[in-house]
């Protein structure tokens, strides 16, 4: 499907601030951009580079007073993800190299801690190992862990999650990949766009590797579910921040949109 997909940002900047943006999509597997459009207002220099993992960042220096970010992109995407029960567990000493950096602990995914091992191993009882682990560890949050904005915050871990039973995407996706790291699948976080999704908003979801390859999983949602955009991945939120500031501005007003290029909003 072809999908139109942006975000509108309004900040009142009170002195100047360097920022870090994260909002280009980038083309690969599933998607391939079409066209872009990056708007300042009132316009600032901008460097692009690319990071560790091949994001696409923005470097800029907001200015006192308003300020606006407005990004769109038209994006061709799978509309079904890619699902194979019984794909094997890859075993470490088998795994490339740049997906070994995805096994190990983080930030806030705390992989570990006895308490996520432990409830890894309860839910992945006699399930075999590889892709239906993954899928079973979804499915178990989907079920277990209620989905309520205003209960964590940019410092919650998936071991807070875990033990308060309750959070946003954000929050599943941390938990599934501690769960993942724990049994030695290898498991990133991914945000971007997803279609229809109620209330819009920025999303973000896991990709385990399993059977030689990376798959979605999207503990938020009951059944697997195509028309996604990838904006970034990354080991945990630390990485793929959409925006880092490192000045004092506030953000007033944020708009984000995916509709369908014949105009159906969503």
């Amino acid at each position: 499907m072809k999908l139109v997909a942006g975000c509108s940002l309004h900040f009142e900047v009170q002195d100047e601030s360097p920022l870090v943006l994260m909002l280009r999509p980038r083309s690969g597997a599933g998607q391939w951009i079409i066209s872009e459009t990056y708007d300042l207002v009132p316009p600032v220099p901008v460097v692009e580079y690319t990071d560790l993992y091949g994001n696409l960042c923005q470097r800029m220096t907001a200015l006192p007073g308003p300020f606006e970010i407005h990004t769109e992109a038209t994006v061709q995407t799978a509309e079904d993800i890619d699902v194979d029960p019984g794909a094997p567990l890859t075993l470490v000493q088998d795994l490339p190299d740049d997906a070994l950096l995805f096994v190990i602990p983080s930030r806030y995914c705390p992989s570990d801690q006895p308490a996520i091992s432990k409830k890894a191993m309860e839910i992945v009882a006699d399930v075999t190992p590889g892709y239906d682990q993954a899928e079973a560890i979804r499915r178990w949050i989907n079920t277990n862990i209620a989905y309520q904005y205003g209960v964590s915050d940019a410092t919650t871990s998936a071991l807070d999650t875990l033990q308060h039973g309750k959070g946003v995407c954000r929050d599943f996706t941390h938990l599934g990949i501690s769960f993942c790291r724990s049994l030695s699948i290898p498991a990133r976080m991914v945000v971007g766009y997803l279609y229809d999704l109620k209330p819009m908003d920025l999303h973000a979801w896991f990709e385990a590797y399993v059977g030689g390859r990376w798959y979605i999983f999207d503990a938020t949602q009951t059944e697997p579910k195509g028309n996604r955009i990838t904006v970034a991945y990354g080991r945990d939120a630390a990485d793929v921040a959409f925006m880092t500031q490192f000045g004092p501005m506030t953000l007033t007003r944020m708009d984000v949109w995916v509709r369908t290029d014949d105009g159906t909003d969503e």
